[in-house]
């Protein structure tokens, strides 16, 4: 058994900081781009990026929304620009786009591991049945799973790309997810939803699914629940009959 009521039949799982620890790299990254930001900043507030910020205004949402919420909690304002802006170019893609090359340097460094529970709960509700899909915020979607080794397991992915074409709106909107259980076939009501950020979590909440797992891998349990997580858990295989 993998801990889901009766009648949820497909799992849409976030990516970054559920089935994998490339959550620490985008923090990594956005501390990096933003830090060198504001310390050349001539407007708004100006001290370090910090976990707080990560997790109030960047963890989850599309990566332009993740910079235009942030530089809007300090007080500044950039023009937005284009998609392919260059990183050094002063708007709010050009920002996100030198977060990604960040975050693309990192994962060349440090590669990418899937948390053991979350292989193991894969493994598990594949077996069981369960219609699985992926839903991140992240444009790099469909190279983190094929470095982690995890595509094998994912029937749908919507990610940054799919946000931008379909001109989604981002966590905390529901949409993203909505797309996913479309790309399955299934109502929102028969799908659950696996997220580690707060943004996310309401994401769920606000689609109307029929059960919200929050995974509390930045200490923020409480939070999570407050934010719509029907249950929450330090990882996917606490989920599993015999977890201790």
């Amino acid at each position: 058994m993998i801990g889901l009521p009766v009648g949820v039949t497909a799992c849409l799982f976030d990516l970054d900081g559920v089935l994998t620890s490339t959550a620490t790299l985008h923090r990594i990254a956005w501390k990096q781009t933003f830090d060198e930001f504001l310390a050349g900043a001539t407007e708004g507030e100006r001290g370090p990026f910090s976990d707080h910020d990560y997790n109030a205004y960047v963890d989850g949402r599309p990566r332009a929304d993740g910079v235009r919420t942030f530089l809007a909690s300090r007080a500044i304002r950039l023009p937005e620009g284009e998609p392919d802006d260059a990183p050094d170019a002063a708007t709010i893609n050009g920002v996100g786009n030198r977060k990604n090359e960040a975050l693309l340097r990192l994962i060349d460094e440090r590669g990418i591991q899937p948390y053991p529970g979350s292989v193991a709960y894969l493994e598990a509700a594949r077996a069981a049945g369960k219609r699985i899909g992926v839903v991140t915020s992240s444009a790099n979607g469909e190279h983190v799973l094929a470095v982690a080794g995890l595509t094998p397991f994912v029937e749908a992915r919507i990610d940054g790309v799919t946000i931008v074409e379909q001109r989604l709106r981002g966590k905390p909107a529901p949409d993203s997810f909505l797309a996913g259980a479309r790309a399955l076939g299934v109502a929102p009501g028969a799908a659950a939803v696996f997220e580690d950020a707060l943004s996310g979590v309401e994401a769920g909440r606000a689609g109307g699914f029929g059960y919200v797992v929050g995974v509390n891998r930045a200490d923020q349990a409480e939070q999570l629940r407050e934010h719509g997580a029907d249950i929450v858990v330090d990882d996917l295989a606490d989920l599993l009959d015999g977890a201790k």
